[in-house]
């Protein structure tokens, strides 16, 4: 089973694109550091208050698969200088 998560995410205090990226490699390396999942920024690369990041994560088991993509969602959820706007799970 193939997990897909997409978070898109608004950060209120990025005064530029540099501030943004602080942000969105503060997920993306605290994701990769806590689970098992491929995680890379997707959309929204030239807007500073914007992003969305994508994670996939492969598991025999579905409710396994769908577990660690709800902690992806709730440690990204957990980061303070960002809100999340929208999320989706899809499978393949």
């Amino acid at each position: 089973m193939i997990g897909f998560l997409t978070v898109e995410f608004f950060i209120y205090e990025a005064q530029s694109l540099k501030d943004k990226r602080s942000v969105v490699q503060k997920a993306v390396n605290r994701l990769r550091q806590r689970l098992n999942v491929a995680v890379s920024e997707t959309d929204h690369q030239d807007l500073w208050q914007r992003a969305e990041i994508s994670m996939v994560t492969v598991s025999s088991d579905k409710i396994i698969a769908e577990k660690e993509l709800q902690r992806a969602l709730a440690i990204i959820t957990s980061i303070t200088e960002l809100e999340v706007t929208r999320s989706n799970i899809e499978w393949l």
